[in-house]
């Protein structure tokens, strides 16, 4: 629903006129493959706290690339490594739940990778699961709806990360 994102910028653009802080800036791989039989399948991973399925992301370090930053993710949080795009696939809000304090309000630039080497362990191995999935599949299993149509969307990898 593409209506729903232009509201959701309008309300943004609002919020930040009357005054409120604007959304803490992430960067999310959004891993991908091709089968031999011409299938994309992409990543996805838990997260640590409740379980969700979620692309891995994280913040920008320092002066680094956003999609330097997407691939570290990748590979801390899901164990793979692979060729970042270098123009990002779009971008979704949501609230990061923070114990005690209050929700923190994040703006996710979706960097697409094309994976090409696979771990068997890596950082995050113990705390996450991590399942390959045809892209349609992956965008009904993911809570954030914006998000669910960037994955949806994604129909021509390599012309997204060329």
């Amino acid at each position: 629903m593409p209506n729903r994102r232009k509201w959701i910028g309008l309300l943004e653009h609002l919020r930040r006129l009357i005054g409120g802080n604007p959304p803490r800036i992430q960067v999310a791989a959004l891993p991908w493959r091709q089968t031999a039989g011409g299938q994309v399948e992409v990543l996805l991973i838990t997260s640590r706290g409740t379980g969700r399925w979620v692309l891995p992301k994280g913040w920008i370090e320092g002066r680094e690339r956003p999609s330097a930053a997407a691939a570290r993710e990748a590979f801390e949080e899901a164990g793979v490594k692979g060729h970042a795009a270098q123009q990002e696939l779009g971008r979704y809000l949501y609230q990061k739940k923070r114990e005690p304090s209050v929700p923190l309000r994040c703006e996710v630039a979706v960097i697409p990778l094309e994976v090409t080497d696979e771990s068997k362990k890596w950082p995050e191995s113990k705390v996450r699961t991590k399942r390959w999935l045809p892209a349609q599949e992956a965008a009904t299993l993911v809570q954030e709806q914006d998000l669910a149509e960037l994955i949806a969307s994604f129909d021509n990898p390599r012309e997204s990360a060329a």
